[in-house]
């Protein structure tokens, strides 16, 4: 019981400003105690705004409030001071460089436990109390220390700013929403947070889903180069075995034919050898009569061998040539197949997508030059304006006949093919015109050449009143402000195609989210009298 009432008398001995004891203890009209220089120290700064309160309670003051020493508080001080007590905190428990102060503690600053929106104060645990124990603060929002409190001050009205304008895409005051942002659309801090934290959750849902992509695009790249290698490794072992084996046939061919063709020649040898022993006994015979008798049967014999003649084997030369005309066409082979494959494009495509542009300003980041080729133009159309407008004439222009050439729709493509983040606008004029999107390999003749009743283009069906989305012959009703201007903004890589109603603002149609496979154009169909330009936008 002596601890705890020990306890309770340095609580009160202690200045909630800079939480030690009390030097030269003061008091303040609503009965709160602090060192003289802690409460001048904070009168002085609350007087820079014409308005003084209580540090501890909050309680306000139309005039600066006269301190009044406390003689008692003084002398208890100095009593306790004698006993040894001390009321400072730990050293931990002060502020540093890293940290954020206590805006309330006077001298040494302790760190901040909170940061109090409606204050625009950070409080260390002792100033904070208050905001828990009093009703006053029950309000007031509370949020992990800040440093960047005064960020949320109006450098122009020093009031807080809780108010978005979406307008000019900036945080304003009440004071600024009746000057210069007066008529400008604006939603509270609140709403605007609720709105983009709805966009942030699904960035991150959107962003694990891509991630599980990515990781099972990896375990697919690591299961079909493990096949790979695989195949190839068994490919190139029979290729081996394969040569190994034609080449040890060749090997048995050649030495069959080197024992056959020695064996030949040792037999005409032999024989050779054996007529010229006989011919040398001939020749030394010295009776006439038997030389001749015996040279008679020698004569025979030597018909037979006297027509030899020596020439180089040509069986194998050609074995040869043979074997090396094959080495130099698998050499060829191997080198071309490899060049091939080295020369294909094997890159996966994980680009990551990029959030679609909210104001016209961030679309025309993106914007790219559309024109038209002539090519592609069906003959009743008329390209001008460097190729950038089509007109229908309703009669056939001057135009070479050519393949890409749309034959039954008046349609058009661009010349330049679409991949990555593209946007452009298309500016109409008259009853009828298709806003379209397309492969290059769509259809150039017959119902399937129509954008947007095959699955190889998507097209906005523009008519001055209503707005239709058409893909491979199904028809989606669009609902929006009727312009004569419409805006196409593609990303690719993300599969996202939309439409956009473009006049004093960006108003969106519709919205494709799709898998693309193939490099994109744009297109245009243009009715009898009508037009379609696309627009140099900057």
């Amino acid at each position: 019981m002596a601890q705890a009432g020990f306890q309770l008398d340095r609580d009160i001995i202690c200045c909630s400003i800079c939480l030690d004891l009390l030097r030269d203890p003061v008091t303040v009209p609503c009965g709160q105690s602090y060192c003289m220089d802690c409460i001048k120290t904070h009168l002085d700064e609350e007087g820079k705004k014409h308005t003084y309160s209580c540090p501890q309670c909050r309680h306000t003051f139309t005039a600066r409030p006269v301190l009044v020493k406390n003689t008692m508080l003084a002398d208890l001080v100095e009593e306790l001071k004698k006993t040894g007590l001390q009321a400072a905190p730990a050293d931990h428990c002060y502020a540093g460089p890293e940290d954020v102060a206590c805006d309330f503690c006077t001298g040494r600053k302790l760190k901040a436990l909170k940061s109090c929106l409606f204050c625009m104060a950070s409080y260390c645990e002792k100033h904070l109390q208050p905001h828990y124990d009093s009703a006053t603060f029950k309000k007031h929002k509370l949020v992990e220390p800040s440093k960047k409190l005064q960020e949320n001050l109006c450098s122009r009205h020093d009031e807080v700013m809780k108010i978005f304008c979406r307008t000019d895409q900036q945080f304003i005051c009440y004071l600024c929403l009746m000057d210069e942002h007066k008529g400008h659309d604006t939603v509270s801090a609140a709403a605007e947070r609720t709105e983009r934290q709805r966009e942030v959750q699904q960035r991150i849902q959107d962003g694990e889903r891509d991630v599980k992509l990515l990781q099972q695009e990896v375990e697919a790249i690591n299961g079909s180069g493990d096949k790979a290698v695989e195949h190839s490794e068994k490919t190139f072992s029979q290729l081996i075995r394969l040569i190994q084996k034609t080449s040890s046939d060749v090997k048995q061919q050649l030495r069959a034919k080197q024992e056959t063709e020695v064996s030949r020649v040792r037999d005409l040898q032999e024989k050779l050898e054996q007529e010229i022993a006989e011919l040398k006994t001939l020749s030394h015979t010295e009776d006439h009569n038997q030389f001749l008798h015996n040279y008679r049967s020698l004569s025979a014999l030597s018909e037979s061998t006297s027509s030899i003649n020596i020439r180089p084997l040509r069986y194998f030369e050609v074995v040869t040539a043979a074997v090396s005309e094959a080495r130099e066409k698998l050499q060829d082979v191997l080198r071309e197949t490899w060049t091939n494959i080295s020369l294909t494009e094997t890159q996966v495509d994980v680009s990551l997508p990029q959030p679609e542009p909210k104001t016209r300003a961030d679309f025309l980041r993106y914007s790219r030059g559309i024109t038209l080729d002539p090519n592609t133009a069906h003959t009743e159309l008329l390209l001008s304006e460097g190729n950038r407008k089509a007109t229908n004439m309703g009669k056939k222009q001057s135009y070479s006949s050519h393949t890409d050439r749309f034959t039954d729709m008046a349609q058009v493509l661009s010349t330049e093919s679409l991949t990555g983040c593209c946007y452009w606008e298309v500016e109409r004029r008259g009853k009828l015109v298709y806003v379209a999107v397309t492969y290059k390999n769509i259809s150039r003749a017959g119902d399937d050449s129509t954008f947007g009743f095959n699955d190889k283009s998507w097209m906005l069906y523009c008519d001055g009143k209503t707005y239709h989305f058409f893909y491979n012959s199904v028809c989606t009703p669009v609902s929006g402000p009727r312009s004569s201007r419409i805006g196409v903004y593609l990303d690719h890589s993300a599969g996202v195609l939309s439409f956009y109603s473009v006049s004093g603002t960006m108003t969106l149609l519709h919205r494709v989210q799709t898998t693309f496979t193939q490099p994109l154009h744009a297109g245009v169909f243009v009715y009898y009298g009508s037009t379609a330009e696309f627009i140099k936008v900057k």
